[in-house]
C-alpha cells in the first residue's frame, strides 16, 4: 500500500520531467537534422567540425574556465572568512543577495559603470591615470560574469566549510601541522564536494552565455551561446542552432558526470 502511494506522488515529478525536459532534449535533437529548407540532412554535424565552429567551442571554454577559475579563487576565502565571522548567516544572505535582481538589470548597470564616463573611468582619473576602455573588452566580459556568478560558487562551499567537524581541525593542531598542512590536508579535501558542486554551478551556465556577450563584451567575445541565439533568432537556421545545442548539452553531461559526487567506499 506505501509503495502504490509513493508511485502515486512521483506521477507529477514524471511528467514535469517528461514534458519539460525530455521533450524539449528530443525535440532539439529531431531539428539538428534538418536544413534551413526543412530537409533530412547530416551536414549540420559536418559543418559542426569544421574549424569556424571548434574554435567557437573552443572559446567557449576557456572563458568558462576563466570565469569558474576567477570565481573559485573569490569564493573559497571568502566563504572560509564568513565561518568565522559572528553573524555568518546574515553576511551570507547579503552576498546572495544581488543574485536576486534581474540578470538585464546587473548587465546595463555596469554598461553605466564601464561607460567612457562611468564610475570606474572617473576613479582611473582621479588616479592620474586617465581614461581607458573598458567595456566590450574581454576584461568587462570576465569581470562581470564573475560578479554574478560569484554567489552560486561561494554557497556550496559555505555549506561545506560550515558543516566541516571542528575536531578535526584541532586534532591536525595537536599533530603538529601547521596552517597550510592542515589546509592542504584537511580542510580543502573535506570540502571538496563543495568546490565540485559551485564549478559545476558555474561552468555548465558560462558555456552557453550569450546575453553577457552581446552587451558587456560588444560581440567582441563569441561564445556556442552567441551562436545559438544566432542561429535561431536572425538567421533562422533552427538545424544548425540545434547541432549545436546537442553538443553543448554532451558538453554539460560530461562536466556534470566528472564533477559528480562518487560515494566513498567504507573502510
Amino acid at each position: 500500500m506505501r509503495t502504490n502511494s509513493r508511485n502515486f506522488y512521483l506521477i507529477p515529478y514524471v511528467l514535469w520531467i517528461a514534458l519539460f525536459v525530455v521533450t524539449p532534449l528530443l525535440l532539439v535533437l529531431y531539428y539538428s537534422f534538418f536544413d534551413i529548407e526543412g530537409h533530412f540532412t547530416l551536414e549540420n554535424y559536418r559543418k559542426f567540425f569544421t574549424p569556424v565552429y571548434l574554435k567557437m567551442t573552443l572559446s567557449s571554454f576557456w572563458y568558462a574556465f576563466l570565469i569558474t577559475l576567477f570565481s573559485l579563487l573569490i569564493a573559497y576565502p571568502t566563504a572560509y572568512l564568513l565561518t568565522k565571522t559572528k553573524h555568518k548567516q546574515l553576511w551570507l544572505l547579503l552576498i546572495i543577495l544581488p543574485s536576486w535582481i534581474n540578470l538585464l538589470l546587473k548587465a546595463y548597470a555596469f554598461l553605466g559603470i564601464f561607460g567612457t564616463y562611468g564610475a570606474a573611468n572617473s576613479f582611473l582619473e582621479a588616479l592620474g591615470i586617465g581614461g581607458r576602455q573598458i567595456l566590450f573588452t574581454d576584461f568587462s566580459f570576465i569581470f562581470v560574469s564573475v560578479y554574478i556568478f560569484l554567489p552560486f560558487m561561494i554557497l556550496p562551499i559555505f555549506n561545506s566549510l560550515d558543516e566541516l567537524n571542528p575536531t578535526l581541525l584541532d586534532a591536525s593542531n595537536d599533530l603538529g601541522g601547521s596552517s597550510w598542512v592542515t589546509f592542504k590536508r584537511v580542510i580543502f579535501p573535506l570540502t571538496l564536494d563543495g568546490v565540485k558542486a559551485g564549478c559545476q554551478i558555474v561552468f555548465i551556465p558560462a558555456l552557453s552565455l550569450f546575453m553577457l556577450t552581446r552587451l558587456i563584451a560588444g560581440n567582441r567575445v563569441i561564445t556556442l551561446g552567441t551562436a545559438i541565439e544566432q542561429h535561431f533568432l536572425v538567421t533562422q537556421d533552427w538545424g544548425m542552432g540545434s547541432t549545436i545545442a546537442v553538443f553543448l548539452i554532451i558538453a554539460m553531461v560530461f562536466i556534470m558526470v566528472l564533477t559528480g559526487r562518487r560515494k566513498r567506499g567504507i573502510l
